[in-house]
């Protein structure tokens, strides 16, 4: 088992590359089958999504179009539980649209129920959840997440987008922390 040093903290081999970008490219599949003729726009979550959407994105023969939202909860590894918005939603780009939320993972559900919300409230025609990970034992929430990646423990993971106090984003594969 080769060991990752982050910053200050050891990470283990967890998912490799062909076993993420199998999964994304299922995820295209059911997202171009339900959106079929709706033109949908795609809401990417800055910054772990980025990876997520771009190997997304590269199955997509359809009209769509891609913006990007930043809300944070995450201070190291912990969830603050409260969601802040840093870049909002263009309510004129959201009102009457199909809006497929591109997310690298929902864990908690705090951030997720607030960007929600906001769509809602800026008149979105449905809003449907696409994320490369899920948490399902930290999930508060009982809203629909409609795409699914894979489903993990509550461990704690860096890689492919996902970050640790900013660093690890740019790893090809998925690391999960190494308890001490």
């Amino acid at each position: 088992m080769s060991i990752l040093r982050v910053s200050d903290r050891d990470f283990a081999p967890y998912i490799p590359q062909e076993k993420i970008e199998n999964e994304i490219h299922r995820i295209a599949s059911e997202i171009k089958r339900d959106m079929d003729g709706k033109e949908p726009l795609f809401l990417v979550m800055l910054n772990g999504a980025f990876m997520f959407a771009a190997e997304l994105f590269k199955s997509f023969d359809m009209p769509c179009e891609m913006s990007f939202v930043k809300y944070k909860t995450y201070v190291g590894t912990e969830s603050s539980g409260k969601a802040k918005t840093l870049l909002g939603i263009d309510i004129q780009l959201v009102k009457d649209r199909n809006i497929v939320i591109v997310e690298d993972i929902v864990d908690s559900g705090f951030t997720m129920r607030r960007l929600i919300d906001d769509l809602n409230a800026a008149g979105a025609k449905s809003v449907h959840i696409a994320t490369m990970m899920f948490k399902p034992d930290a999930f508060q929430f009982d809203y629909k997440i409609d795409y699914i990646g894979m489903n993990i423990g509550n461990e704690f993971i860096v890689g492919y987008g996902l970050d640790y106090n900013e660093y690890g984003r740019n790893l090809t594969e998925i690391y999960k922390i190494v308890e001490q």
